[in-house]
C-alpha cells in the first residue's frame, strides 16, 4: 500500500501562491506536475458554510416518509361509550381518544420533504473550501485517467489498488463512461460522480478524492470567482 501524503507534502505551496500537485498514470507513477488555481485550490477554508452544505445536502437525503395515526386512522368504533352525564365517569366521545390507550396521536410526525435550496453561489464557495481542505489534508489526488473499458469490478478494483487506495474512495470524472460506472456500482466503499455533480458533502466524505486531470480542469473552470470588478 502506497503511503499517504501529507497535505504539505502532496501540494507544495497550498497557503503561498499557486499550489502544484502530482498527476499519476494508472501505475501510480508520476507523470507531470501541475498547477492549481489559486482562487480555488488556496482559497480560505470556510468551515461553517462547509457546515451549511452538508447539513442542506443531508436533508435533501431524507425520505421523509415518517408518520403516525391520527384519531381520525386508528381502529375502533366512532360511538359515544357512554351517555354524557348521570354515569359518575368522566364524559368520552369515542373509544379512538387521544387520552386512551391504543387512541390516535396528537400532532405527530407527518409525511414531509426535508429539501431545502441553498444559493448557487454559496454552494459553489462551500465546494472550494471543501477542496481546499482535502488539499491541504492530503486526501485529493489527481489521475491522469481511468482507462475501465468494460464494466468489470475486478479491473476497477486493480486499478484502485495499484493506486494504494483503501477505504471509502470518490472518483471525479468528466462525463464519466458507462463501464467505469457500472465497475464501480458493486464496490461498496467506491462512488463514482461526475464533476458537474460534486457537492462539498462528497468530497469530505471520503478517505480518498480522486480526480481525472479533465475534471480538475472543468472544476476550477466552474469554481472560479466571479471577478466584481
Amino acid at each position: 500500500m502506497a503511503e499517504r501524503k501529507t497535505g504539505k507534502a502532496g501540494a507544495r505551496g497550498a497557503r503561498g501562491g499557486s499550489p502544484t500537485v502530482p498527476v499519476v498514470n494508472a501505475a501510480n507513477e508520476t507523470v507531470r506536475e501541475i498547477q492549481l488555481s489559486p482562487t480555488v485550490f488556496a482559497a480560505r477554508v470556510n468551515a461553517h458554510l462547509i457546515y451549511e452544505a452538508v447539513k442542506q445536502h443531508r436533508a435533501g437525503a431524507r425520505r421523509g416518509t415518517h408518520m403516525t395515526k391520527n384519531r381520525a386512522l386508528v381502529s375502533g368504533s366512532g360511538r359515544k361509550p357512554w351517555r354524557q352525564k348521570g354515569t359518575g365517569r368522566a364524559r368520552v366521545g369515542e373509544i379512538r381518544t387521544p387520552l386512551w390507550r391504543h387512541g390516535g396521536t396528537v400532532f405527530g410526525p407527518r409525511p414531509r420533504d426535508y429539501s431545502y435550496s441553498m444559493p448557487k453561489k454559496a454552494r459553489a464557495a462551500a465546494l472550494r473550501s471543501a477542496l481546499a481542505q482535502r488539499l491541504e489534508d492530503g486526501g485529493l489526488r489527481v489521475v491522469e485517467g481511468f482507462a475501465v473499458d468494460e464494466p468489470r469490478t475486478r479491473v476497477l478494483r486493480g486499478l484502485l489498488d495499484r493506486l494504494g487506495v483503501r477505504g471509502k474512495a470518490v472518483i471525479v470524472d468528466h462525463e464519466p463512461k458507462d463501464a467505469l460506472v457500472l465497475s464501480g456500482r458493486n464496490l461498496p466503499d467506491v462512488r463514482v460522480v461526475a464533476d458537474t455533480h460534486l457537492t462539498a458533502y462528497d468530497a469530505l466524505d471520503c478517505a480518498h478524492l480522486l480526480v481525472t486531470q479533465e475534471a480538475l480542469e472543468r472544476l476550477e473552470e466552474r469554481l472560479a470567482p466571479e471577478d466584481r470588478g
